[in-house]
């Protein structure tokens, strides 16, 4: 299985994991064997945050995650779609959670990439389904459960 993860970070934000880090979460997430998948993660600051979730979600607020299933059948590579993750907003987030930065980073590459495979928490059995399957794909990279510290 060939993965690959690309990194945007066109506002050049510090802090952020290593690419390695990514490449890890994302192929723990991974439901099923891919033979040439191309994963996209956009860092993004607030700003494009909140104006990709007011035009896509309706929402005018920033986000920490985004997802955004890819839907392009001519292309020599697999690819489930694309992240958008707010740095700023992850940074707050785990420091108002008290839980280690990589740990925040980690759980929303996995919330991400299990939403760009199908699954949602529209509904409390779907919620119960994909929280218990982001918990043992957490503690499977050594994480624990981030929704005990809520």
């Amino acid at each position: 299985m060939l993965v690959k993860v690309d990194i945007q970070n066109d506002d050049y934000l510090t802090g952020l994991p290593k690419s390695e880090q990514f490449l890890s979460w994302v192929n723990a997430s991974l439901q099923e064997e891919y033979d040439n998948l191309e994963q996209t993660i956009r860092i993004v600051g607030e700003a494009e945050s909140q104006a990709l979730n007011t035009q896509y979600r309706g929402k005018d607020s920033a986000t920490n995650v985004l997802s955004f299933a890819a839907e392009i059948p001519h292309l020599d590579y697999q690819c489930l779609g694309d992240l958008v993750i707010c740095a700023p907003i992850v940074a707050r987030e785990a420091a108002e959670q008290n839980k280690a930065d990589e740990a925040h980073w980690a759980h929303l590459v996995v919330h991400g990439m299990l939403h760009l495979q199908g699954l949602d928490h529209e509904n409390q059995l779907d919620a119960d389904r994909m929280e218990a399957l982001e918990v043992k794909i957490l503690s499977t990279l050594g994480h624990s459960n981030p929704y005990n510290n809520q």
